[in-house]
């Protein structure tokens, strides 16, 4: 199965963020890119890919591990940014940025103590995927729209080991179907 470690925001932020993605999309050009459902939206901690089945309860005992070492910690949606000459825009993230980059790194070590093979390891960037272009568009006009953005602050006090199921159906538009494996708590109560 395919999986990921995240952190998930809560609701109310996320019906927050829509009211700002709908205003994404009303800019010049926006129904050209393949913009990520709501349900979606989370930030990625460690992407682990393709996992056989019988690695799951090592991963999931390590990142129980790996959550319970790591305090819950305040986090916020902040402005936004886009990667690959704006192939990828995303929004950002304000708040414990450093314990969350640390509960990135275990939560990349935890994996690789299961056996699960990973790519090579890149800087972790804390950020939330709204929308992709094949192409790459003029990302200001996105940029400008989400500058100014913040939600509240939220106490982050769970990692979630997330199973993504890629679209068979070859319909323009169909995205990921996401689904919590499981859910460790933060800090020593985990």
């Amino acid at each position: 199965m395919r999986l990921f470690a995240a952190v998930l925001p809560p609701e109310d932020v996320v019906r927050e963020f829509a009211g700002v993605v709908a205003r994404l999309k009303n800019v010049p050009g926006a129904d050209g890119l393949r913009w990520t459902e709501r349900a979606g939206w989370h930030f990625t901690l460690a992407f682990y890919g393709e996992v056989d089945d019988e690695l799951l309860p090592e991963l999931t005992a390590r990142l129980a591990r790996a959550a319970s070492r790591t305090e819950p910690f305040a986090l916020a949606l902040r402005g936004g940014g886009q990667f690959g000459r704006g192939r990828a825009l995303w929004a950002g993230a304000e708040g414990d940025l450093r314990t969350m980059r640390l509960l990135a790194g275990r939560s990349e070590a935890a994996a690789r103590k299961a056996g699960v093979a990973m790519d090579e390891h890149r800087r972790y960037k804390a950020h939330l995927t709204v929308a992709r272009s094949r192409d790459g568009v003029d990302a200001r006009p996105y940029l400008k729209v989400l500058e100014d953005f913040r939600s509240r602050t939220w106490t982050v006090d769970e990692l979630v080991l997330v199973r993504s199921t890629l679209p068979t159906s070859g319909t323009p538009g169909e995205q990921p179907r996401y689904e919590a494996v499981a859910r460790r708590p933060l800090g020593a109560a985990g």
